[in-house]
């Protein structure tokens, strides 16, 4: 009986333990706003971001009416970077919206991603176990899962909403900056911040 229960519990464990840092990042195809089809694979050979989001989550609300978030798009797409803004919110909740929305949204926020992609029935957001919006990965050229985890340190602090978010310790673009060095990212998983994603 209890080897039973010990392998049910080996096999939950695995199949809830997400995605592996310096493992293939699982590879998906999405919609994008211009109802193209995205496929992850197709960007091997460049560093890739995808960054989970929700417009009306007050801690992505936070990092876009800063421009933190715009600032960061244009860092890196501007550095032949792929950028990959995902929502996974279900029809009916909370950041759900159309592809005529979402366009909107880009051009009003100024928002600077390679594509936004709709993820509606949650399938790739629960094969990389996005918790939060946002929650971030960075994909290097290989296809190799390099980071995971928050934008920044803030959400140790709880000092999101008072703090000037430029002078947080962002995780996003030190990893990056590892990558762009040829070195191995020091910090790879760090525990998301914001609004639980709305599957």
């Amino acid at each position: 009986m209890k080897i039973k229960i010990l392998v049910f519990l080996i096999a939950c464990c695995t199949l809830f333990a997400g995605v592996k840092n310096d493992a293939t990042a699982p590879t998906f195809v999405l919609m994008n706003q211009d109802s193209e089809m995205v496929d992850l694979a197709s960007f091997k050979g460049k560093k890739i971001i995808l960054e989970w989001t929700n417009h009306d989550c007050p801690f992505v609300k936070r990092h876009y009416d800063t421009e933190n978030m715009q600032e960061l798009q244009r860092e890196y797409t501007n550095n032949n970077v792929i950028w990959l803004s995902i929502i996974s919110s279900a029809e009916g909740k909370q950041g759900y919206v159309t592809k005529s929305e979402a366009k909107g949204l880009t051009a009003s926020r100024n928002a600077q991603p390679s594509h936004v992609l709709f993820d509606s029935n949650g399938d790739v957001g629960r094969l990389y176990d996005a918790k939060t919006t946002p929650h971030m990965y960075v994909i290097d050229e290989k296809g190799l899962l390099r980071y995971q985890g928050a934008i920044d340190d803030l959400g140790r602090t709880g000092a999101l909403f008072s703090t000037d978010l430029s002078k947080a310790k962002n995780y996003v673009r030190n990893a990056m900056n590892s990558l762009f060095l040829g070195k191995d990212v020091a910090e790879k998983n760090t525990r998301p911040y914001g609004c639980s994603v709305k599957y």
